[in-house]
């Protein structure tokens, strides 16, 4: 039986033949951002709900400039905000807008960004999550840097798919390539300090579930993607 990691190498490799024989079909030329047009991360995501608000009290954190370049060149929108509850519990909340998720400017995903912040991830799995009458697929990772503990719970929409693996990422790409569309995409993250994994992931899942409740149905299907993708 071939092992995970030589099926995976396998994997990539189909995808490399298949998009080297996509461009010589002919690379795609429209893109979907001109099509529905970009969302205004500020207006779409509520600054209170529920017992949820946007923290105030909190400095805002400028990025170096390197990594802000880099930022700039990967998303057109990236919105950071920290929330607080009724209890005092706070919520980091990231989200990252790209109207051109092509190979080079494709989202990048936490398991990697992390760990070259100097954060290592001590574990990561797949799992869904109730929104409303959908399964919500995301990932959750649990981060560490020194005495901070950090878990995480992340998810990407390519057009109005939701993936949560880079192959599953590069298959969503090739399938709008193939017809000759240029897919946005928008990675939101969410995370918290917290030494239990389970308690943060759990406060987080009940963050995500009331945060769907208080959008409009189009922001919640360019967020969560679409029904039944």
């Amino acid at each position: 039986m071939m092992s995970t990691a030589r099926w995976r190498a396998l994997l990539v490799a189909l995808l490399m033949l298949a998009s080297a024989g996509a461009a010589v079909v002919g690379r795609p030329t429209r893109h979907m951002a001109d099509q529905v047009g970009m969302p205004n991360l500020e207006a779409m995501f509520p600054k209170s709900f529920g017992t949820w608000r946007v923290d105030t009290s909190l400095p805002v954190i400028l990025p170096s400039p390197d990594v802000q370049a880099l930022l700039d060149k990967i998303y057109n929108q990236v919105l950071s905000r920290t929330y607080v509850n009724a209890e005092g519990q706070r919520i980091m909340l990231s989200v990252a807008y790209g109207g051109d998720q092509s190979d080079g400017t494709s989202a990048h995903r936490p398991e990697v960004c992390y760990p070259a912040q100097g954060f290592a991830i001590t574990a990561n799995r797949l799992t869904t999550l109730p929104i409303g009458p959908r399964q919500l697929p995301v990932r959750q990772l649990m981060s560490k840097l020194g005495p901070r503990n950090e878990p995480i719970t992340y998810w990407v929409v390519v057009g109005g798919e939701v993936v949560t693996t880079g192959i599953g990422q590069k298959l969503a790409q090739m399938r709008y390539g193939v017809r000759g569309i240029i897919a946005d995409g928008m990675l939101v993250r969410v995370s918290s300090i917290d030494n239990d994994m389970i308690a943060g992931h759990q406060l987080q899942a009940r963050f995500i579930n009331e945060l769907a409740g208080q959008m409009s149905a189009a922001a919640v299907a360019r967020v969560f993607g679409k029904a039944g993708s």
